[in-house]
């Protein structure tokens, strides 16, 4: 089998069964593999709340909470991981790689594969999305979950602890 030249990605977006846009490897990629950076314009939490705050929520985000300074808006700038879509039963994780002269702005959010995942696979994260409020069936519903695993909750919202 002939190596990969490094960078050569090994994904590509097209129509997802889950939802929307979706990535799908086109390429074996191993457990514990760096699959690609999690881009877009990185923006203080404020900055997103006057420009999405008065958008009602409709379960749908390219908003990606960096720590607690910074999120990375995918709607601006963003790359291909932004059409990842969640799973309860994920092939792959965000990690977030903290920078090592504490400057959160310059933390980063890589997506990394937790099995093997197969040539023609959907690759997919949990999103652990958390809501102050209360999770009413209503939220539940509009941030509702198409996974399809044995596992999956029906819903991208985290049980609250």
């Amino acid at each position: 089998m002939p190596k990969h030249k490094k960078g050569k990605k090994k994904i590509e977006a097209r129509l997802s069964p889950i939802h929307g846009n979706g990535v799908f490897a086109t390429d074996a990629i191993a457990k514990g593999e760096r699959v690609i950076r999690y881009k877009g314009k990185l923006r203080t939490h404020d900055e997103v709340d006057a420009e999405y705050g008065d958008i009602d929520e409709d379960g749908h985000t390219f908003l990606f909470t960096l720590n607690d300074d910074y999120v990375i808006d995918a709607n601006v700038d963003g790359n291909v991981a932004r059409w990842i879509n969640h799973s309860c039963a994920p092939n792959c994780e965000a990690v977030i790689e903290e920078d090592d002269k504490s400057r959160p702005h310059k933390d980063k959010v890589f997506i990394e594969a937790v099995r093997d995942i197969a040539a023609g696979e959907e690759l997919t994260y949990n999103y652990g999305i958390t809501l102050d409020e209360r999770h009413t069936p209503k939220l539940k519903k509009l941030w509702g979950c198409r996974c399809g695993a044995k596992t999956c909750t029906g819903t991208m919202l985290q049980p609250k602890r």
